[in-house]
């Protein structure tokens, strides 16, 4: 039978504990306790297991020694104690490995003077997977709660900085349809009138994130709408200022162009003859 040792006196520690429901066997009862955090004296320690028979232990914690191969897999410190209940601590060395888990687990026994056999071993696993399962649950529902957040913050930012361009294309828009105004009257030959700012924009701090996309979609039809306007217009502009009709100097210089050309042909064709 395994020597049941000294404990140490209870010591105060930090809240992250995640404990088992009570399994009581006839004059036996047991309680799981689990910590990704704590020491296995902190643990061991811990008031409530002040007055157990046996408080057994076993831990799977990272290692600080560092593999010399890359990408190797991670070392981890396994270890257990007894605590005078014979392979007790070798069976929570196999619960804490099997499920992957990193921390602490402690299992207190209060024994009442009735040997209940190997189903002992049993309630010390059951209390130990149960502790684990809790610490695993709350620390899964945190770990979607962090993502939510993570996304709902992104989701914010995306909508900020697409309500911030809509806000830039609308004065885009506005100073485009100025230019537009401008060059129209060029080309019209009359007064351009100013433009005012449209009273009617819209609230995109009221709109849904789908409603958003599809203003930024109208918002760079309109604008390339209003470009290519512009374009077509400059180029009227151009034809303006450039017309196509020859002017009576263009035609001589034409017309010496062609007799120069038509007698290089003569002079070909005589030294051929």
């Amino acid at each position: 039978m395994a020597l049941k040792r000294e404990h140490s006196p209870p010591v105060d520690v930090s809240p992250g504990i995640y404990r088992s429901d009570r399994i009581q066997q006839e004059t036996s009862a047991f309680i799981g306790a689990f910590s990704p955090t704590l020491s296995a004296k902190a643990l061991q320690a811990l008031p409530e297991f002040r007055t157990a028979t046996h408080r057994m232990v076993a831990w799977r914690t990272r290692s600080k020694q560092k593999s010399l191969t890359p990408n190797s897999k991670i070392l981890y410190d396994l270890g257990h104690d007894d605590d005078g209940e014979k392979w007790a601590g070798s069976k929570l060395q196999h619960v804490l490995n099997d499920t992957g888990t990193e921390g602490v687990v402690v299992v207190a026994r209060w024994y009442g003077g009735h040997n209940i056999g190997p189903i002992r071993f049993t309630h010390i696993e059951n209390c130990a997977k149960q502790a684990i399962r809790k610490w695993k649950e709350l620390d899964e529902a945190v770990k979607k709660e962090h993502v939510t957040k993570k996304q709902r913050l992104e989701e914010e930012a995306t909508r900020k900085e697409l309500e911030e361009n809509l806000q830039e294309r609308d004065l885009n828009i506005f100073v485009l349809r100025g230019l537009l105004a401008d060059k129209k009257a060029k080309l019209e030959k009359t007064e351009s009138t100013p433009l005012t700012p449209s009273k009617g924009l819209p609230d995109y701090g009221k709109m849904s994130m789908e409603a958003l996309k599809r203003v930024d979609k109208a918002r760079d039809a309109t604008i390339a709408f209003i470009l290519k306007q512009i374009d077509k217009i400059e180029e009227q502009l151009k034809a303006a200022e450039s017309p196509n009709e020859l002017t009576e100097e263009d035609w001589k210089d034409a017309e010496e162009a062609f007799a120069e050309k038509e007698a290089a042909t003569s002079g070909k064709t005589a030294e051929e003859k």
